[in-house]
């Protein structure tokens, strides 16, 4: 009962926001959003598969790419949304047949090198506009309706986040979700009960990249603008962050810790603009604090907000534990 109440709580609150919120505040509640949106996918690789990619940033860039060069060549603006992670799922699961053969952070270091070949590509192609990048993208429309506005924006990308959160509670809680969890446990454990290890980590390796291309076919309609500089490599490391300090297997863990970590990039962004701080302020600051975060959570809470949160509440409802002689 009160899992129900605090979700139509969270609901209530989601849908009010963008009544309420002014346009540049409605930009970072669309950015958070998306970023959820990928982070969703995140945890769902590290905290059950138990595979680091480093390599998100690159499906959400294909996303982005595969909506705008769809939407700019006359196809439908809905078609290139549905396209977007459907190819960026699709290069996963080629890309993904041989790099998920590495463990470990040879599988995070092989996905970073992917983003940034893909990037580098991006910049050199005509077809993607170089590192000019693609503009004026259409907006959004469906039939004669047309997305023009930042509340309805943050409408669509809310909307892409719950169908986002409720296919992974569909995948987690099912069979296959099971034996994801056994995965992540022990990979020798689970394919000596039979569990297909390489074809699971493979699927989930494809998922949490469609996640994020819906990510980027959304954000593209927004903005209206893709180019290389849109996906920096510190995109990826900071969908890792959110994971971790949100709580790797847990939906909601996801939310949070984007959340959290977008808020404080904002605060971080709104610091080093100050008068006489210097240009490299912005990055400098950006890796300092999440590697201090990173530290923090796990010395304090290795588990993750979501999970210290909840067992602590759960352990002031049940009372303390029983001594038995």
């Amino acid at each position: 009962m009160i899992k129900i109440v605090a979700g139509l709580l969270v609901a209530a609150v989601t849908l009010a926001l963008p009544a309420v919120l002014d346009d540049s505040t409605l930009a970072v509640y669309i950015l958070l959003g998306l970023a959820a949106m990928v982070t969703v996918g995140v945890s769902l690789l590290m905290g059950y598969a138990g595979q680091v990619s480093l390599g998100q940033g690159a499906f959400y860039a294909i996303g982005a790419y595969t909506a705008a060069l769809l939407a700019l060549n006359g196809v439908p603006p809905l078609a290139g949304l549905v396209a977007a992670p459907v190819v960026a799922a699709g290069f996963a699961l080629v890309i993904g047949t041989p790099l998920l053969r590495l463990r470990g952070h040879h599988l995070a270091f092989a996905t970073l090198a992917m983003q940034l070949i893909l990037l580098s590509l991006a910049g050199q192609l005509e077809i993607t506009g170089g590192d000019i990048g693609l503009q004026a993208i259409p907006q959004f429309s469906v039939g004669s309706f047309e997305v023009g506005s930042a509340s309805a924006y943050a409408y669509m990308t809310w909307a892409g986040l719950a169908l986002v959160m409720l296919v992974t509670h569909n995948v987690i809680t099912s069979r296959p979700g099971r034996a994801l969890r056994a995965l992540a446990t022990s990979e020798t454990a689970a394919a000596s009960s039979g569990i297909p290890v390489g074809r699971y980590k493979l699927v989930v390796f494809a998922l949490s990249a469609a996640f994020a291309g819906l990510a980027g076919g959304i954000y593209c309609f927004y903005t209206g603008y893709v180019a290389p500089g849109s996906f920096p490599v510190l995109i990826s490391i900071q969908y890792i962050v959110m994971a971790v300090v949100g709580g790797l297997g847990t939906t909601w863990g996801a939310v949070v810790g984007a959340g959290a970590i977008t808020m404080l990039v904002q605060g971080l962004d709104q610091l080093a603009n100050l008068p006489g701080m210097p240009s490299y302020a912005p990055s400098v600051l950006s890796y300092a604090v999440y590697a201090l975060v990173l530290i923090v959570v796990v010395l304090f809470m290795p588990q993750g907000l979501v999970p210290a949160i909840t067992g602590r509440l759960s352990r002031k409802r049940n009372g303390p534990p029983v001594e038995t002689r």
